[in-house]
């Protein structure tokens, strides 16, 4: 019987707020915009992205799009993102 392997999906992991918050934070730590507009794009896609197309009014496509690998999603669509997933984007001083 030969093993059967899937490619690993964050999105099916991110059950929980704190598992979302947790996993973002990771992210960001890495200031790699590539990596955030991925990890964003795993957050959407456990959440659905038709839902969140819905509630940003943007397209589902384009949010798979800047929501990608090699995304590069605006200012605006970020905001966009993050307010439908009931977050919001802070700024804090850097630890020393």
């Amino acid at each position: 019987m030969a093993l059967k392997v899937f490619p690993f999906d964050p999105a099916r992991h991110l059950k929980t707020e704190e598992d979302i918050l947790y996993y973002l934070e990771a992210a960001m730590e890495g200031n790699d915009p590539k990596h955030i507009a991925r990890a964003l794009g795993d957050v959407a896609r456990s959440k659905g992205m038709t839902e969140i197309a819905n509630k940003t009014g943007l397209g589902r496509q384009a949010l798979y799009t800047a929501l990608s690998e090699n995304g590069n999603p605006t200012l605006e669509t970020l905001m966009a993102v993050l307010g439908a997933l009931g977050l919001e984007l802070a700024v804090q001083k850097k630890a020393a």
